[in-house]
Order: structure tokens, then sequence, then C-alpha cells
């Protein structure tokens, strides 16, 4: 094989982030991108190697990666994750972070490319009916499709596993084997070590059978795309919620590929079919004095104003008191809530010399805001600013001794005002 087995048609980019584990299939894939940059010399190739920490010999991978990258000229980036566990399984959790670290180094203008093959393609798409996927998990990968505002190409798509070994061979090309691969207790491993080498014997085909079930079920999908265009546009808010009232008049069916195509758009891991029955029934139809919330990955679906939200799920923090003893400079809140900072020019005044500068998440007693007449307990202020519950103890409250200040982004106490306006700004980094 003496031509490359990229689909190139799929490349009409100038600037290419790779993703580079070090293995066969990203190996094969720099290699050839690597030589289709010198048919194409305004072509910029970059790499990324994800540090998992998962191994003993990931360091060593690091430094094969960064030989196997000078040799080439190709600039490498090395990035080190840390795996957080929301319940997912490794596989799914390593996949999230390896992810995220792709869409922080993409440049303006870049494109990602990885390695999937077809022999991916076909787990995929098994791994999927697996788990009773519908015609969307089915689709499996596509060729190309939107990341991170660029594009994910995936240029050997359509090429076996037994196909890349040949090019590997022909340029006697050097790869680390990821010693996991062989542990069948994963289940993309027990389907690639236990289950296709009894299917390709049987049907030799199989794979490419595979793909082309996943492409119809693709063709599918996106025609319901276009079919329900128009009734998605019209129940997403602004905001990104997602409004009850049009869905309570649909058909389940037809509520049920809105609620996807919504949680789609906002990279959502894909519900079951029981999973979705269950936000209508337990979210959407709760009573109305409820606060239901339904927990899918990291986050939360709930129910607010007849509107669906998507939200990362935050523990309340109504206990936490934090002390900023250096109000010069930021504070670091808990729970992933960001930071805060006090600078200068803004309507809050200045702690007096006695007055320690804390950081709350609850209020006692009947608060005076700037802009409301009279008093109101914390509760009925939220309430009436429309602030949503999972925000009323997770919101930072600046406090000046036992003196609520105010609400970050939110309010200001009649207390919090400056006279003189020479005063600061709370602003919070979420």
């Amino acid at each position: 094989m003496t031509t490359l087995t990229l689909n190139a048609s799929l490349l009409p980019y100038r600037q290419i982030l790779v993703a580079f584990s070090g293995g066969l299939d990203s190996t094969v894939l720099l290699h050839q991108l690597v030589q289709w940059r010198e048919q194409q010399p305004d072509v910029t190739l970059r790499a990324i190697h994800i540090h998992h920490g998962l191994s003993s010999h990931a360091d060593s991978w690091v430094t094969h990666c960064e030989a196997v990258c000078q040799q080439w000229q190709v600039p490498l980036v090395v990035r080190r994750v840390q795996l957080q566990d929301e319940g997912l399984g490794i596989e799914a959790q390593a996949r999230q972070a390896r992810y995220a670290a792709f869409a922080q180094v993409l440049h303006p203008g870049e494109v990602l490319v990885t390695a999937q093959h077809l022999d991916d393609q076909c787990e995929t798409f098994l791994l999927a009916l697996k788990r009773g996927s519908g015609p969307a998990g089915l689709s499996a990968m596509g060729e190309r499709s939107s990341f991170a505002g660029t594009q994910l190409i995936r240029p050997l798509l359509g090429e076996t596993r037994a196909a890349l070994e040949q090019w590997a061979k022909r340029y006697a090309l050097r790869w680390i084997e990821d010693e996991s691969n062989q542990d069948d207790a994963y289940d993309r491993n027990f389907l690639r070590l236990r289950v296709l080498p009894l299917l390709q014997q049987r049907w030799p085909h199989f794979a490419e059978a595979t793909a082309r079930s996943a492409a119809l079920c693709a063709e599918q999908e996106r025609l319901l795309d276009e079919l329900l265009a128009e009734d998605l546009a019209g129940c997403i808010t602004a905001q990104g919620t997602l409004l009850l009232a049009p869905l309570m008049t649909m058909s389940s069916v037809r509520r049920a590929a809105l609620l996807r195509r919504w949680l789609a758009g906002l990279n959502a891991p894909m519900p079951s079919r029981d999973a979705l029955e269950r936000i209508w029934q337990e979210v959407a139809l709760a009573r109305e004095d409820a606060s239901p919330c339904f927990r899918l990955g990291g986050f939360d679906i709930r129910r607010y104003q007849s509107q669906l939200w998507w939200v990362k799920s935050v523990d309340g923090q109504s206990e936490t008191v934090i002390p900023w003893a250096c109000r010069e400079t930021p504070l670091t809140l808990p729970a992933g809530l960001g930071s805060v900072q006090l600078i200068p020019a803004g309507e809050l005044r200045m702690p007096q010399a006695d007055e320690a500068v804390s950081i709350r998440f609850k209020a006692p007693g009947v608060l005076h805001i700037v802009g409301r007449n009279g008093g109101r307990k914390l509760k009925k202020i939220w309430q009436e600013l429309g602030v949503p519950p999972w925000r009323r103890d997770t919101t930072p409250l600046l406090f000046y001794g036992e003196t609520l200040i105010a609400a970050a982004g939110v309010f200001v106490t009649r207390e919090g005002m400056a006279e003189d306006g020479a005063g600061v700004s709370l602003v919070w980094h979420a």
C-alpha cells in the first residue's frame, strides 16, 4: 500500500490539530498527514497528547510522542488531565477529560482530527445497540461533526485496522501499546478482543455492513432534524431553556424527539428511553410547588418558570462561611463555583476597620435592598428577582461583619451602598 488511506476530501482546512496518543491508529494518521503536508505546503500541523495518569508508562509515552513529533517536525502539546468521578466509568471520564483538553488547546480556525477507523465504528455501533439506543446512538460516528466551535474530522473512518497495520509495517513506524487495551473488563475491549473476531470470521464484511447501517441511521436522524427544526426553535428560549407549554399538546413520541434534540444541542449525555420518560413525569409534570431535579452526568435537569433548565450539579452551600482576610486578591469559592474579587470603582462601600469581610450563602432576618421599598426576607427577594432555586444557596453573598452588603451580580443592600461614590464592585467569575 503506497497511497494515502485517509480521506483527504474531508480536509479543506489549512490548520489541523491531531489527537496523538502514540498508538498504532494515531501514529498512522499523523504519518499520513505529514506526507499529505508535503503535497500541501500551506498546511499547518500540530499534535496534542493527553497524559491521563492512568498507566505507570504514561511518562514514557510522552517521551515517545515527543520524539516522533520532533522527527516529523510537528509541534506537540502535552496536556495532563485529572479524571472527575461523576459516575460515568473510567472510559467515559477519560474521554470527557480528553475532549475538554482538545477544546482548550484548539486555535481559532483550526480543526481537530482523530484516528477512529472502521473497526472503531463497528464497536461504537455495537455498544449503542447494547445500550438499547435509537437511531441517534446507532448513527455512531460521523466523518465530520461539530466540535468546540469548529469541526472534528475522522479521515480514517472508512479504513480497517488491518489496513493501518499494513501502512505502519511498510514504513516501519513505531508506536506504543497501551496495556489496558488487553483488559476485556472494559466494554470496548471485550468487543474488540472477544466478539468482533468471531463475527468477522463468520462474516468477513461485518464491519462494513455495520457502517452502512450506521450511515442509514444518521440519514434518518438528519431527516428528523429537518422536520423538527421549526418545532424545536419554537420551544427553546434565548437562555437555552425549553418551554414546557408547547410540549404539553404533543404526542409522547414527538415530545421525546424534541427533548433529545434539546439535550443534544447542550452536549448532554443522551438519556435512555426510560430516563426521558422520568424527566417528563418527575420533572416537567411535578407539582407546582416542587423543585424537581433529574441528575444526568454531572448536570441536573430542573424545572423553573414552566421551563426545563440544564444546569451543572452543585451542592448547596448554605452553611458555608469563607473569611476573606486579604480582600485585595480574588477569593476562590468551593464546589467549583469559581471566584470573587473586589475591584475599584463601584457602588459598594469599603469595610470599616472593625468589619471582617466574608462570603456566605445565606442571610437571616429582614433585608433592605436598593430599588425596593420596605424590608423582605432573602427567600422573598430571590423569588421577586427571578433567581432560580438552585442558585439561591450557591450565589456568593458579601458580608462586612454580620451585615449583608451585596449578592454577587444580583442586588446591593442599603447598608452596603457607598455614600461618596468612591466604592468597589463585587465581581463573580463563575
